[in-house]
């Protein structure tokens, strides 16, 4: 009796696998940048898009125009995950550019080296967020993305999906759409951080952050940072010193509250009147 419970459940319940599979299911279904994983044709286009509503690529996985087929013709594509380490690599800059990546779960940070040695990091990508497209005009990756945490991505082959936007206009503007937004807002933001003072880069800094998080379905108004002081000061071209000093500064000022890693904006419209533009 006692091994028959242990299969089945409490009192031999012959329904606790069934039960197993729909938990499993659902904490698949919590991770917001998953996919969907059924087999071609077994899901509506409603359930599709539901599926991966909060991840970077909805907008080229649901594209407006595709059919059902496409959809899991591109499916296929975005099935391939790897899971990266704290502090680990996914590439590195010099090598050969195959793939763009959506990060499924965790955080990384792209970096480089500027002439005279130091690091500069050039962003930090969350679930949901796109990795690998600087690699795509040069045919090599010119940044190093780390994973600042045990991370996940889905690796998305960019020749196969390039020849499959060639063959599907939808998908095709869908694809350009999704790689020039995500390089505008790169641009904008490092246009904010490169001036200003230190006070105007760090609430700028955390205005995105909090814009970013609140997109993705998160807490924009307290979330924890996965980077350090001193990986928020190479992102601002600032001192660790001076990001502490800063932090500290809008504290007092009531803008925000921190503890250790665990930030709260208190007072956003105090934050929005001291960033830039």
């Amino acid at each position: 009796m006692s091994h028959n419970s242990e299969l089945t459940g409490t009192g031999g319940d012959r329904r606790a696998p069934t039960t197993e599979r729909r938990r499993r299911n659902r904490r698949a279904s919590d991770n917001r940048a998953v996919t969907f994983k059924l087999p071609p044709g077994s899901r509506t286009l409603n359930q599709l898009k539901a599926a991966c509503s909060q991840c970077s690529l909805h907008e080229l996985c649901v594209a407006n125009g595709l059919e059902i087929g496409d959809l899991a013709r591109l499916d296929q594509l975005t099935q391939k995950r790897q899971r990266v380490l704290r502090h680990q690599s996914l590439y590195k800059a010099g090598m050969p550019f195959h793939a763009i990546y959506a990060v499924r779960a965790g955080f990384f940070k792209t970096e480089g080296t500027l002439g005279d040695g130091r690091e500069q990091i050039s962003g930090f990508q969350m679930a949901g967020e796109l990795l690998g497209l600087d690699g795509i005009g040069e045919g090599r990756h010119l940044c190093n993305a780390v994973a600042l945490e045990d991370s996940e991505v889905c690796v998305i082959p960019f020749a196969e999906i390039e020849a499959m936007a060639r063959a599907i206009p939808a998908l095709q503007q869908s694809l350009h759409r999704l790689m020039s937004r995500s390089t505008a807002h790169d641009h904008k933001l490092l246009s904010l951080l490169g001036n200003g003072t230190a006070e105007e880069r760090v609430a700028t800094f955390l205005l995105d952050l909090s814009h970013r998080l609140s997109q993705r379905g998160y807490a924009g108004s307290e979330f924890v940072l996965r980077m350090t002081r001193e990986e928020i000061g190479q992102h601002l071209g600032l001192t660790l010193e001076t990001v502490s000093r800063t932090l500290s500064r809008l504290q007092r000022q009531g803008a925000i509250r921190v503890q250790q890693r665990l930030v709260r904006l208190v007072d956003m419209d105090a934050l929005v009147r001291t960033a830039p533009g």
